[in-house]
């Protein structure tokens, strides 16, 4: 359970990270590629925040993250310079593929009958008939 200083931390570093990474982006004039920021949810010691990703399109996704991964320490200073009146200390950012759209999507299609586990088993996992 997140508290409300968790949550408050989260939104300012999510809103900070945003107006980086789009930044950078048109900074160095990279076309179609989207990255948005779709949570940061911060250790309860405030030490640590896990941030999800979102990079649209989805075939550049792992690239981008490892690029974004080896840029992370001037990522954590470009938002230290942004919240340092705000905050004493940054949390260490971990950087994530945020993979719920995905999940919604799988979800759409089991309920719209495209990939319907009932009339075939062989989709669940468990079922599967050795």
């Amino acid at each position: 359970m997140e508290t409300n200083r968790q949550k408050k931390i989260g939104a300012l570093l999510q809103k900070d990270l945003v107006d980086i990474l789009q930044g950078e982006i048109r900074k160095n004039a990279i076309a179609n590629l989207v990255i948005s920021v779709s949570k940061v949810y911060v250790t309860s010691d405030l030490s640590m925040a896990t941030v999800h990703l979102s990079i649209f399109p989805q075939e550049k996704a792992a690239e981008t993250l490892a690029a974004i991964k080896t840029n992370t320490p001037l990522i954590k200073h470009d938002l230290a310079q942004r919240v340092k009146l705000q905050l004493r200390k940054v949390p260490n950012l971990s950087f994530r593929i945020d993979d719920s759209l995905d999940y919604i999507e799988k979800i759409d299609r089991a309920l719209s009958g495209e990939e319907n586990p009932i009339a075939n088993p062989d989709l669940l996992e468990r079922r599967k008939k050795s």
